[in-house]
């Protein structure tokens, strides 16, 4: 177990909220903040700590201050300015965004915690709601390597895997990498799924035979069935995809970098946001398959 801490924890979505309470159960001293207040209520009837009336509040005294919020703009809210977690963190604190942001931010965020003498860390996470509630999220971290040693123990209260890949800005520029390779199998097996339907094979049975062989993937053993019965509420969703997409391709656009699948495939989101899947998760790719065959 690791050492109790006075932390701070900024922002309770799908993920923020059970990784915080992770850092409850081990022991540390949480103060949290949230932009909706009756949900910080909630966390902290049901998990103790307190809850702060705006991030310089939560961050008073606290000697790691974590946030996970939708966007960039998000984050530089919570994080700078008079009433941003920044101004009030004591010299020495540590700053673990696990946002999914820019690499551009995350090197903004980087200088703007040096100049006050504190460290910054970009950490953004993957393993969705359910990596997040049962504490096994991979965690790719940019940033100095003494803080990330030191924020590592606290990281690890809610992460299976966390890796330093580099300086700031390497850790969401890993977490882009993730997001282009999950679009694209997210699409194969909705094609696959979709066409072993339409030519009247069993998708489960086809399923268990090819997930034992070189088809075989995450998305494939654990959403096939949810797809094939049309539940899309898996709460990473459509909406913020395409965000992270638009991230990814705004990364490559500045190194001359072609990303074709990535692009349709965002494309084709894009789609399923016009059918009101904004909110659906992101194996609801079927479900655009699905409609356009039902028209033709």
């Amino acid at each position: 177990m690791t050492t109790p801490e006075p932390v701070a924890f900024l922002g309770l979505g799908v993920m923020g909220y059970p990784m915080a309470g992770h850092l409850a159960r081990a022991g540390h001293r949480v103060t949290v903040y949230n932009r909706t207040a009756a949900k910080a209520e909630r966390w902290v009837a049901a998990h103790g700590g307190r809850r702060a009336p705006t991030p310089a509040a939560a961050a008073e005294g606290a000697r790691f201050v974590f946030a996970c919020v939708g966007n960039d703009d998000d984050v530089r809210q919570v994080t700078l300015g008079p009433d941003g977690a920044l101004a009030a963190m004591a010299a020495g604190g540590v700053l673990v965004d696990h946002t999914t942001a820019s690499a551009r931010l995350a090197r903004e965020l980087h200088a703007a915690a040096a100049a006050r003498g504190l460290a910054a860390l970009d950490a953004p996470v993957s393993g969705g709601q359910a990596g997040a509630e049962n504490g096994v999220l991979t965690v790719m971290v940019g940033g100095d390597p003494a803080p990330f040693e030191r924020a590592r123990p606290l990281i690890e209260c809610y992460a299976r895997t966390v890796r330093l890949l580099g300086p700031a800005g390497a850790g969401q520029l890993t977490k882009m990498v993730n997001q282009i390779c999950i679009g694209g199998l997210i699409q194969a097996l909705a094609e696959a799924l979709h066409f072993a339907r339409a030519v009247g094979l069993d998708p489960h049975a086809v399923v268990d035979v090819i997930s034992k062989g070189a088809a075989q993937s995450w998305q494939m053993e654990s959403r096939h069935a949810s797809m094939l019965e049309g539940r899309y509420d898996f709460g990473f969703a459509v909406d913020w995809v395409r965000k992270d997409f638009a991230i990814a391709l705004d990364e490559a656009r500045r190194h001359g970098v072609q990303l074709p699948v990535t692009a349709l495939v965002d494309q084709l989101y894009a789609e399923v946001q016009a059918m009101g899947g904004g909110r659906w998760d992101t194996s609801s790719l079927l479900a655009r398959l699905e409609s356009f065959h039902r028209k033709a």
